[in-house]
């Protein structure tokens, strides 16, 4: 046996199909064997492996075991001369264990291999070589230093930035999410280190093959692409405590005497600084465009109310001083939590969704003034001048912050639908686009590519070795490739090829209902799923959130009329603390055997069902109407839902038919 191929998953799905797929590819004609060790995921990922590919050898634990004991439990099973330590969000080339098998083979005293790694834009990933994290390095990475100056042989150590990407190297710790190892290696290096549950075991692991007399080598003949980089989770809490407490336990059993408590002591003061760092971060990005919003809101207020007084008095002074202290600024919370509502703050933010959250709380104050009594009148006029300063306001705080950090702030201005283009065949192509034409995602599709160089038939605009001019004639936003019809070398090629250009990009694998890409670079991967986009969009969520809370005020206030009408009185009272405090929603989806509902998006268990008035509801009923719940989530429906099932608000929130 040449090669054991260890992938271990968690709740990464499509994904997981991806790289299962890139592996068949990659392993054929050669004597492997792969095993996928699911740890416990809730989205189907086992069964679909069992389903789809039935050669795999699959490991189901039934928890979480870490990704250090997960990969053991299949290394200790494996028969390869190499294992390979694989993540699932990875796309590996045709010749990619080729390769890695023959430079090996060629050099003996190589104990582990890493790859070139791009990420889901075509950018390369620092992580693909690193150094040992000594005092000096890990000072450096905690302080920013390496970041500021990258190719330093002094402060660029942590990725090796002063070393060629394009050229063969030895390194200190390669990535454990391809790190290709030699069995005597690993055999007398001995296994991942399971006091490690994730973060770490790769940089354990790397340092004991080299203190075991082997070389790590980066190798960069070969490219794959990772869309789960570094950088992607850098900017978690938890990823920052995980991964420095994982460098203290590595302090700890590698480093000796005061060194170690140094370092050990170093690694406590980093789990902190970055953790407040991170907190800060998301604090300040999360406050500053709504903030100076109502900043300049208010100001504009202070500076046109005298103007508007003496137009409308004669004199300053004809508003009492109350106006400004307490009315005005209930307006300007109004309009930012309406502008909130219409998803005017979030990443990617429409023209169109600011005025819709301006006018929908110009709306709201015009009706709260209405109902006020004469006295608490002040102007209409100022209110209409509110809501012009509001809007202006939103917009430039909005363009100023996209061009200041536009990888955190954008704002669309133009109604224009994303533009692609898909490479593959006109019937494959076909299949994609409907796919994602069923999703809320409905992009402009400008043409089919033909995948084959020099090559155009009828339906396509022109072939894959044009691709440069097409993007750039056609204002192209993103190309779609579909994995059936293109090799991962001609992917991987054309992404790089084209990545300057700023396109997102994105593949469809073969035979499947998802289309998997990342469009950041500081970003997770990302899918188009077919069937149940919708609830997985974090706006739909939170729509569903604040209609709960809605109904539970709106029901509590008419309770006493309203409790005569449900059979289970002393459940209502209890269900509406249930929704309240966020243990469940007044609609959910339908219980079917066994509780979960792999693959669709996780909502709170409901008090209704998405079965609602459906009389004698098998199983396969149940999980289409849930299905189709998650596919078209509308408030609408949970209104309709809960209308119709007043008498039933009293359920338990796990009941079943």
């Amino acid at each position: 046996m040449d090669l054991s191929i260890v992938i271990v998953s968690y709740n990464v799905r499509y994904f997981l199909e991806q790289c299962l797929h890139a592996v068949q590819r990659a392993s054929a004609g050669m004597a492997t064997e792969v095993f996928v060790v699911d740890n416990n995921s809730v989205d189907g990922s086992a069964q679909m492996v069992a389903e789809k590919f039935s050669p795999v050898k699959l490991i189901v634990n039934h928890g979480n075991m870490g990704f250090a004991r997960a990969n053991n439990q299949a290394i200790r099973q494996a028969s390869g001369r190499y294992v390979l330590l694989l993540n699932p969000d990875t796309l590996v080339q045709e010749d990619t264990f080729r390769k890695c098998i023959d430079f090996m083979d060629s050099q003996m005293d190589i104990g582990s291999l890493g790859v070139k790694m791009i990420d889901g834009k075509g950018t390369y990933l620092p992580e693909s070589k690193r150094a040992l994290p000594t005092p000096m390095v890990a000072f450096c990475k905690v302080f920013g230093l390496s970041a500021l100056f990258p190719r330093s042989r002094v402060f660029g150590r942590y990725h090796l930035g002063f070393l060629d990407r394009e050229k063969v190297h030895d390194v200190d710790v390669l990535s454990g999410a391809f790190m290709f190892i030699r069995m005597g290696a690993l055999e007398k290096a001995g296994l991942l280190d399971e006091d490690f549950f994730m973060y770490g075991e790769d940089i354990d692991l790397s340092y004991r093959i080299r203190q075991a007399g082997f070389r790590n080598v980066y190798f960069p003949l070969t490219t794959i692409i990772h869309y789960k980089g570094e950088s992607t989770r850098k900017s978690s809490i938890n990823y920052v405590i995980v991964f420095y407490k994982a460098m203290a336990i590595f302090a700890g059993k590698h480093f000796t005497g005061k060194s170690a408590w140094f370092y050990r002591f170093f690694i406590g003061i980093a789990i902190y600084f970055r953790a407040m760092v991170s907190v800060f971060e998301r604090f300040l990005f999360g406050i500053v465009n709504p903030l100076l919003d109502g900043l300049l809101v208010y100001v504009g207020y202070k500076l046109a109310l005298p103007v508007w007084e003496r137009h409308l008095f004669g004199q300053e002074g004809g508003y009492p001083s109350v106006y400004l202290q307490f009315v005005v600024p209930a307006y300007i919370g109004i309009w930012l939590i309406s502008v909130f509502l219409a998803t005017g703050y979030e990443k990617q933010v429409r023209l169109s969704d600011l005025v819709k959250g301006v006018v929908s709380g110009l709306f709201v104050i015009l009706l709260v003034y209405a109902l006020l009594p004469e006295s608490l009148r002040f102007s209409r006029a100022l209110i209409l001048f509110g809501a012009a300063g509001t809007l202006i306001s939103a917009v430039m705080v909005r363009s100023f912050l996209s061009y200041l950090f536009p990888e955190r702030f954008t704002l669309i201005w133009s109604k224009r639908k994303k533009k692609i283009v898909i490479i593959g065949s006109v019937e494959e192509a076909g299949k994609v686009y409907s796919l994602i034409g069923q999703t809320q995602v409905i992009p402009e599709l400008t043409g089919v590519v033909d995948p084959e160089e020099n090559h155009v038939a009828p339906g396509y605009i022109g072939h894959i070795g044009q691709i440069r001019e097409i993007v750039r004639i056609n204002r192209i936003d993103e190309l779609i490739f579909c994995g059936s019809d293109l090799s991962s070398r001609q992917i991987i090629n054309t992404m790089m090829l084209v990545t300057d250009t700023g396109l997102e990009f994105k593949i469809a694998p073969p035979e499947s209902h998802s289309v998997i890409g990342s469009n950041t670079n500081t970003g997770t991967g990302e899918l188009y799923v077919l069937h149940y986009n919708t609830l997985s969009r974090k706006v739909s969520r939170r729509k569903k959130w604040l209609l709960d809370i809605a109904l539970s005020l709106v029901f509590f206030v008419v309770s006493p009329v309203l409790v005569w009408f449900i059979s289970n009185k002393p459940g209502f009272f209890r269900n509406l603390v249930l929704v309240l405090s966020g243990s469940c929603s007044w609609v959910g989806y339908f219980h079917t055997t066994g509780g979960d509902h792999p693959g669709l998006p996780v909502i709170r268990p409901g008090i209704l069902t998405s079965c609602e008035g459906m009389s004698g509801a098998d199983t396969g009923m149940a999980e289409k109407a849930n299905l189709n719940y998650a596919k078209d989530y509308r408030v609408v429906n949970d209104l309709q839902i809960v209308l119709k099932s007043v008498r039933w608000l009293g359920r338990h929130p796990r009941w079943k038919d």
